[in-house]
């Protein structure tokens, strides 16, 4: 028997279901979490992880089913309920006030305060002091959580869970702005409190994170319990066809290679920009994908952005088709035929307030309204209609809030925006990050034949399976310089972070 069997239950869902109008969310998931273990929950975007995060922080009540913490039958009202019984929910966007030291967001609303009802600022930065030595982490209590790393947030948040000393910490995609390094010290923060006997529910789109942290798993799909496995019984492969319900063997095994002219689309010399990146030169042709690896923080982001016209370089020529161009703003590109798909959907990608019609058409307004100023409300309608099929994004109709959308289809909305304006030039910046793996394997598709069509690709990821499957050619980006440019045969994974960690010397 594995040891792990004979663990306490410490949270038991019975016959959990949710239903919203339209919608059933989660139908009938049954299963339990051990005192001291990592229990990672997975599936596709809309599969009923946030719902059932959030049936389990007291967010929402379920339509049917029980809940039982320690063996004993719950009902919450609100997420304060669960918080006194001990189940904190730690979610993607973190709640850390940015103004208030790192001290006031560990003890936010439980300060120790005098008989007039101040704050005793010493005893306050002397408990977080007490706090963070539980880490070994270096950080000041009187510091502003502005000032912070987002993984160094990360550790403040998790700390002030603590301090209303939980049983389960429910994670929701908690490595997604984190660096190797970050992610790396946030797992060895979680080991050591399993080892206190406090279990976590960890929600992750990334599988190697799963067989790294996680001791069981279980997948849901379509709102529907699919099975509870233990980590060290399956693989990425077994937990993929049990989240799409079907077997995904090669998501980059399907691009059909563009057979056009071999023209240069994109040419870079010498851009430049000071502090931020230096010497940046490089082509991408027509039909072809060329990736850009690197760590956080190396300059890629930065490029991408100033091709675009959202930064401005210091100096550098950008050529585009064999003609040099100037791209003041996002207008100027977009006249270019330049596409951008921005890293960060929710702050910089989407209209998050405006309706998926609205922001399907968003870029490509011009082509809808006449000189006199008159919309074409009909081909606007038309058009959004064939994106929403074209891209399978799954809404209730196009009028729908975007923000009512799960982060797959948010992600195939921002593709679809940028694909309707038929770019010659198509910027992806981390194009699948914290969405599924169906839906990474339809954005790939999408790409691909995109460059089928004899368009130019720059990629951007932090995804080093994407760089190599995606990619014809491949930049690695260290210090704001390009250190290397391989081809995609030469190409490994232990290559590309050597050089991205030093390695070789810059090329010219």
């Amino acid at each position: 028997m594995n040891p792990d069997d004979k663990k306490d239950v410490v949270l038991r869902l019975d016959g959990i279901t949710k239903i919203f109008p339209g919608v059933k969310a989660l139908n009938d998931v049954s299963f339990d979490v051990k005192c001291g273990e990592v229990h990672a929950l997975v599936g596709e975007n809309g599969a009923g992880k946030s719902t059932l995060m959030h049936i389990v922080g007291g967010i929402f009540p379920p339509t049917s089913g029980t809940i039982f913490l320690n063996g004993e039958k719950i009902h919450f009202h609100n997420a304060h309920d669960a918080h006194l019984k001990g189940i904190k929910v730690v979610y993607q966007e973190l709640s850390i006030v940015p103004n208030l030291s790192v001290a006031e967001n560990i003890y936010a609303n439980s300060q120790p305060v005098n008989g007039f009802g101040l704050i005793k600022r010493r005893e306050l930065n002397r408990r977080a002091a007490e706090m963070i030595k539980l880490f070994d982490e270096k950080i000041d209590p009187d510091t502003p959580a502005g000032e912070l790393t987002i993984g160094k947030r990360q550790v403040v948040e998790i700390l002030k869970a603590l301090t209303l000393n939980p049983r389960i910490i429910l994670l929701d995609e908690p490595t997604s702005s984190l660096s190797g390094t970050e992610t790396e010290a946030l797992f060895r923060n979680i080991r050591k409190l399993k080892e206190k006997n406090i279990s976590f529910m960890f929600i992750s789109h990334h599988l190697p994170e799963i067989f790294e942290i996680a001791d069981r798993v279980t997948v849901l799909r379509d709102g529907v319990y699919q099975g509870t496995y233990n980590v060290a019984d399956v693989t990425e492969d077994d937990l993929i066809s049990c989240m799409v319900g079907r077997s995904v063997c090669d998501m980059f095994g399907c691009r059909k290679m563009y057979e056009g002219p071999q023209n240069t689309v994109l040419e870079v010399n010498g851009l430049y920009q000071h502090n931020v990146y230096e010497d940046i030169s490089f082509t991408v042709n027509a039909g072809e994908i060329v990736g850009f690896a690197g760590l956080v923080g190396a300059g890629r982001t930065e490029i991408a952005r100033s091709i675009f016209g959202l930064e401005k370089p210091d100096r550098g020529k950008i050529r585009l088709n064999g003609s040099d161009i100037s791209i003041r703003s996002v207008q100027d590109a977009i006249a270019h035929g330049i596409g951008y798909l921005s890293e960060d959907r929710k702050l910089q990608g989407l209209f998050l307030g405006l309706s998926v019609k609205a922001n399907l058409v968003s870029p490509s307004l011009k082509r809808f309204t006449s000189g006199a100023g008159l919309v074409n409300d009909c081909g606007i309608y038309e058009f959004a209609e064939n994106m929403v099929d074209n891209y399978n994004i799954v809404t209730p109709s196009i009028d729908q809030t975007v923000y009512n959308l799960s982060g797959g289809n948010q992600q195939k909305v921002l593709l679809g925006m940028w694909m309707g304006t038929e770019p010659t030039l198509l910027i992806v910046d981390e194009p699948t990050k914290g969405v599924d793996v169906g839906a990474k394997e339809e954005i790939y598709n999408h790409i691909f034949r995109h460059a089928e069509k004899g368009a130019a690709v720059l990629l951007i990821s932090s995804d080093l399976n994407e760089i190599l499957g995606m990619s014809d050619r491949i930049c690695v980006v260290r210090g704001g310089r390009i250190q290397k440019i391989l081809s995609s045969k030469e190409a490994t994974e232990e290559l590309i972070i050597s050089y991205a960690l030093g390695a070789g010397e810059a090329v010219a």
